[in-house]
C-alpha cells in the first residue's frame, strides 16, 4: 500500500516562495506518475505538475509553467514542488497523488489511486 505524506505548506505574501514535499512509502513498483493537485474552496481539483519517477519527465499546467518546478529525490522517495512568484490564485489545499502507469492525462484526478492528506497554501495580496 503506497502512502503519501505532504509537508511544506504555509502562508506567504504575493511574490513569495514555498517548497512542498511529498514523502512516499510502500512502493512496490519502480515507476509511478506523481502529481501535485490543488483545490481551492468551491472549486474543482486541478493538476499543477507531474513527474514520472521512472525517467524524470515533467509536466506542468499552464498556470504553473515558469514559476513552479517539480523534482524528485529517488534515494528518499520524495517528490518536491518548488513554487516561486506565488499569486493569491495559487492558494488552496495541495495534494500529492500517485498511480503506477505513466503520466498521460496526468491532470485527470479520477485516475489516481493513492493520495496524501494535503497541505494548505495561502497566498495573501
Amino acid at each position: 500500500q503506497v502512502q503519501l505524506v505532504e509537508s511544506g505548506g504555509g502562508s506567504v505574501q504575493t511574490g513569495g516562495s514555498l517548497r512542498l514535499s511529498c514523502a512516499a512509502s510502500g512502493y512496490t513498483y519502480s515507476s509511478y506518475c506523481m502529481v501535485w493537485f490543488r483545490q481551492a474552496p468551491g472549486k474543482g481539483r486541478e493538476g499543477v505538475a507531474a513527474i514520472y519517477t521512472g525517467g524524470g519527465s515533467t509536466y506542468y499546467a499552464d498556470s504553473a509553467k515558469g514559476r513552479f518546478t517539480i523534482s524528485q529525490d529517488n534515494a528518499k522517495n520524495t517528490v518536491f514542488l518548488q513554487m516561486n512568484s506565488l499569486k493569491p490564485e495559487d492558494s488552496g489545499m495541495y495534494y500529492c497523488a500517485a498511480r503506477r502507469r505513466g503520466c498521460a492525462t496526468w491532470w485527470d484526478y479520477i485516475d489516481f489511486l493513492y493520495w496524501g492528506q494535503g497541505t494548505q497554501v495561502t497566498v495573501s495580496s
